[in-house]
């Protein structure tokens, strides 16, 4: 096939889903030209780490022209985020403010409310008279009707850099099919933007559990997606008026390697790597919503529990950090991590992990550390967390799960700072859907805690069945085969494409 596809990969979660799965692989084998736009610091890196991949196509010869069908360019994301900063910078936020929070009363909008408050908090009196109450009677508007939510997207479609930011590549390379891992949702709706200057079609490959519910109104003109499941069609279809026929179930490329186990290390050297104790059971702790919510009341009751005798069998600690705990701003989130490494020093038989940082703007979602990832999930005895995607993953490696949600009174207790009840995050969709499966236990308090750890350790088994179905319900395939499905898909829009 003489084909050639953009695919933007500004997130360390794209790069898991396009490069370390079987999307990228399978376009090659077809004959397809892959060019990846990816973070300007890190593309050499990129490149180098998985150029190999270009010889998926049959040449054994780096030399030979065709092997050379994978090609890495820069997305330009600083220039990207200068323009959504420097030109007309007001009302771009407001569009992007408008579209994050304008879904459809259809679909359950709790993530969005929860975000329309955050911006009500977070600035002044003047902010709130003057954008933030007309803003609410337009979220109005557009959660009711479907025209004004598909104006709104042509309005965003008037903000493109100009000279074009990326006239040049497309001049170069003349794609047949820009792809990105969300709708315009992020700074690559400047690409998808331009892409339609071109008449070149555009499709999202969602990699976001919570994406199509939280973000909803794309930020571009879209033309197909491909999702993880008939849940996530379904918000696209009611919540930003997707149409149906051009929505592909494809299941989470992702995650094929969890299913294959290729990321995972034996206990043996796992264990070996942060000097575990193979005669305790291991409780881990993945740090999550540091962005509402401090994580620390929940990582401060595990450390005591796994210091005293109330657990049914002894235990120890390993705490996974956020990416966002390496933020400079604000300092509230690296002080949570000090506080958290300072628990380590604490407690002998606590452990603290960082995520890997690839570097440039993909910062600690590099997904340069999925071996460790995936062996924690699988040589836990219970992952504790708050509800975030990790409750997919760690169901995926079939270890049983607690949601923790002790609140600390106030919050982050800072000036302008939104703090929401972690028991409140419990009715966004994906968390919603997480408890009515039963695929976990919730825990309120440390009593709570100590109580659902305990079942667990008592019964490795319990809710396993329940965890299979709701992966089965949350990612549909459980077979390895989503990134061979996702590049089919792809395959046959470009298959059908007259350009």
């Amino acid at each position: 096939m003489s084909k050639k596809v953009f695919i933007s990969a500004d997130h360390g979660m794209a790069i898991i889903c396009f490069l370390q799965s079987d999307v990228v692989p399978t376009l090659l084998e077809a004959g397809v030209e892959v060019v990846i736009l990816t973070d300007d610091e890190t593309k050499d890196r990129i490149a180098q780490r998985f150029g190999d991949l270009a010889l998926s196509g049959g040449s054994s010869d780096v030399r030979d022209p065709q092997a050379k069908r994978l090609i890495f360019e820069g997305l330009r994301l600083k220039e990207a985020n200068k323009f959504a900063t420097t030109f007309q910078p007001r009302l771009q936020w407001l569009l992007v403010y408008l579209r994050r929070v304008g879904g459809s009363w259809r679909i359950n909008t709790e993530a969005m409310d929860s975000h329309i408050w955050e911006v009500w908090v977070e600035n002044s009196w003047k902010f709130r008279l003057g954008i933030w109450i007309p803003a609410a009677l337009a979220i109005l508007v557009l959660r009711t009707f479907a025209f004004a939510r598909k104006f709104l997207v042509r309005m965003q479609n008037r903000f493109i850099p100009r000279p074009n930011l990326y006239a040049d590549l497309f001049a170069s390379h003349q794609p047949d099919l820009v792809i990105a891992s969300t709708a315009g949702w992020r700074l690559d709706r400047y690409l998808l933007r331009e892409a339609t200057l071109h008449n070149v079609p555009t499709m999202a490959a969602i990699v976001g559990w919570d994406n199509p519910s939280s973000y909803s109104i794309p930020g571009a003109s879209m033309d197909y997606a491909t999702c993880w499941s008939q849940l996530q069609k379904d918000e696209l279809i009611y919540g930003s008026d997707w149409d149906p026929e051009r929505v592909h179930i494809g299941g989470i490329p992702s995650y094929d390697g969890y299913f294959r186990k290729e990321w995972l290390l034996s206990k043996e050297d796992y264990f070996k790597l942060y000097g575990l104790d193979h005669n305790y059971k291991l409780i881990s702790y993945a740090c999550s919503f540091v962005h509402f919510a401090p994580n620390y009341p929940n990582v401060e009751a595990l450390a005591k529990l796994v210091s005293s005798d109330a657990l049914a069998e002894p235990s120890q600690l390993l705490i996974r950090l956020h990416p966002s705990h390496f933020q400079d701003k604000p300092k509230i989130f690296a002080e949570e991590r000090e506080r958290i490494f300072a628990l380590e020093k604490q407690y002998p038989n606590v452990h603290v992990v960082k995520p890997v940082a690839l570097g440039g703007s993909l910062g600690y979602y590099g997904g340069e550390d999925m071996d460790e990832k995936s062996s924690m999930m699988a040589h836990s005895d219970v992952l504790v967390t708050v509800y975030s995607t990790m409750v997919v993953e760690t169901a995926v490696h079939d270890t049983p799960i607690v949601a923790a949600v002790i609140d600390v009174p106030g919050g982050w207790n800072k000036p302008k700072k939104y703090s929401l009840s972690l028991k409140k995050i419990g009715n966004w969709p994906t968390h919603q859907r997480f408890r009515e499966a039963k695929a976990g236990r919730i825990a309120g308090s440390e009593k709570e805690l100590c109580e659902v750890i305990n079942l667990y350790l008592k019964n490795p088994s319990l809710d396993a069945a329940e965890r299979r179905k709701f992966i089965e319900e949350e990612i549909t395939f459980t077979d390895a085969t989503s990134g061979k499905r996702t590049a089919e898909y792809i395959l046959k829009i470009l298959e059908n494409s007259n350009r």
